[in-house]
């Protein structure tokens, strides 16, 4: 999993919201009409308060039209994903870790009542990644969609697939299962930094790393 810094959601940009807002069949939309007899020539034609009548209507309609564009363009989907990311990383209870031989730490806030992560298949998960001292520094929350990753084939650190799929004293992760895993650096990214771009690196040497794992379901593309 290649591990990327944590921004903080923030609002797109207008435009984009004005797009979807006037994309959309079901929502309001905002413009004015107003008649050529109703207006003044068009080299006197000046939008402003002293306008007549309809003119000054038609100001406010766009301007009551930009105000509600412009909240849609703040809408909750970018608070939402804030709020979901910022409970995934310190609202969930906590639970008190056990270890096994290799060092990883576990311990399930929920366990699961689907099947078990399958070996080699790919599965859908959210996560929340922090360093021990607590600081965020990757999580699916903030994209809003979980990862779909290929589990017990080493694509990952060796500290998920061990933590997910199970083995070596760990039980495995079922489906709808939540679980929490402290993974020492010998099973994570080892003595080099990992995450670097142009000399910046978001893991330090030997971190370990605390996982949030919400194990959403297994991947419906696996091959058949």
């Amino acid at each position: 999993m290649a591990p990327s810094a944590l921004t903080i959601a923030t609002a797109k940009p207008l435009t984009h919201h004005f797009s979807n807002f006037k994309s959309s069949s079901s929502s309001p939309s905002f413009s004015c009409s107003c008649s050529s007899s109703s207006l003044p020539p068009t080299n006197e034609v000046k939008l402003s308060l002293n306008s007549k009548p309809d003119a000054k209507n038609c100001v406010l309609k766009v301007g009551v039209g930009l105000l509600a564009a412009s909240v849609l363009a703040f809408s909750p989907l970018d608070a939402d994903a804030t709020r979901i990311e910022y409970f995934a990383t310190v609202g969930e209870p906590q639970c008190e870790l056990k270890y096994a031989k290799s060092g990883i730490g576990y311990c399930d806030v929920i366990v699961g009542s689907g099947v078990e992560a399958p070996r080699a298949e790919l599965i859908n998960i959210h996560y929340t990644a922090r360093f021990a001292d607590g600081i965020v520094f990757d999580s699916s929350y903030k994209r809003a969609r979980p990862l779909t990753m290929r589990i017990g084939v080493g694509k990952v650190i060796k500290g998920l697939d061990q933590g997910i799929l199970g083995g070596e004293g760990v039980p495995p992760m079922f489906v709808g299962g939540k679980r929490k895993l402290q993974i020492p650096p010998n099973l994570a990214y080892g003595p080099e930094p990992a995450g670097c771009f142009s000399g910046d690196c978001n893991i330090p040497a030997n971190a370990t790393l605390l996982y949030d794992i919400y194990f959403v379901g297994i991947y419906s593309g696996n091959a058949k």
